[in-house]
């Protein structure tokens, strides 16, 4: 159902929010738009792009990021604790990953309805459990990739399959049908990612992909750290927007929700999860990778899970 605000015209939203100005005002009537809802079916990549040709690029792109908070803000529904239960126990269920030693872990392994992130340094094998992970799941369901740094390899994928290596007739029935349960997109910003995001959902609503069981973003931190920074809040707001947009989609839709995030140096060199304090509460669960030098054993340790103690470890390999 459309809100009232999505409907309101921009000019009325000038006293609340300064930065909708004539000059923003102007610029969106001259692409035909009028009313938040406009944005609703806007293609963001474009509008970005056209934003980016004028000398206040960047108040005009910090614009637009308000508009799409307003947006989001209207479709955060309430809930009460029995309509959550309920929905947990009748809707999400528990994803394998296709790890037995971080199945065991996790308690059965990825849930529906959640975030997932795994934070680990360079080579710590995130994109590789992201991998697994997709490899497993689509036996069953359909995956959505969101490849930012060209991760994405169709041929490690059938590694995780293969049974056999003289490769069995069976076992490439299995690759066909896994790869064809997979769609990857390529998103090299933030703003493809968001639109992206609302595609998703829109074909979701309206189930034309299939049963999707998980989605994937390798790297979610690619995509805002560039945004961040500088005097200007937008890109704290794009950061929030899309990690609610994330949240709301394993929720409505019974997705799991699994990202990566790199690492940054903290107080003393001590490393810690790069996009700061306000992404940290966005993930419901946030699991640390790390690798021995040289080798695929791998150590996964819990800093934030609802139902487990942070802390806990465990020592995985992936051949």
């Amino acid at each position: 159902m459309i809100s009232l605000r999505e409907m309101a015209p921009l000019k009325s939203l000038e006293r609340e929010f300064a930065i909708i100005d004539s000059n923003f005002q102007q610029f969106c009537a001259s692409h035909g738009l009028f009313s938040v809802g406009d944005f609703l079916i806007q293609d963001l990549c474009v509008l970005v792009a056209l934003a980016e040709q004028h000398p206040t690029s960047e108040r005009l792109k910090e614009g637009i990021t308000q508009v799409l908070s307003i947006i989001d803000s209207q479709h955060q529904p309430w809930f009460n604790g029995m309509d959550l239960l309920e929905d947990a126990q009748q809707n999400k269920h528990i994803l394998s990953t296709g790890c037995e030693r971080i199945d065991m872990f996790l308690q059965g392994g990825l849930r529906e309805g959640h975030v997932t992130e795994l934070v680990g340094p360079s080579s710590s094998y995130k994109t590789q459990v992201c991998l697994q992970v997709a490899s497993n799941v689509a036996k069953m369901g359909g995956v959505v990739f969101l490849d930012t740094g060209n991760s994405f390899s169709p041929k490690r994928i059938a590694q995780f399959l293969i049974s056999d290596p003289a490769g069995k007739e069976s076992d490439r029935k299995i690759i066909q049908k896994v790869l064809a349960s997979i769609v990857c997109f390529s998103v090299f910003d933030i703003f493809t990612l968001l639109d992206v995001l609302h595609q998703l959902k829109s074909n979701l609503k309206y189930q034309t992909c299939g049963q999707v069981r998980l989605l994937i973003v390798d790297s979610i931190s690619s995509l805002i750290t560039p945004v961040l920074g500088g005097s200007g809040s937008h890109g704290h707001a794009l950061m929030i927007s899309a990690g609610s947009f994330l949240k709301r989609l394993a929720h409505e839709h019974n997705l799991a929700v699994l990202v990566t995030n790199h690492m940054v140096g903290g107080e003393g060199g001590v490393l810690k999860p790069a996009l700061g304090e306000s992404w940290k509460s966005i993930p419901h669960v946030r699991l640390q990778l790390s690798r021995e030098h040289g080798s695929n054993l791998c150590s996964m340790c819990i800093l934030t899970h609802p139902y487990m103690g942070s802390g806990k470890a465990v020592k995985f390999s992936i051949s």
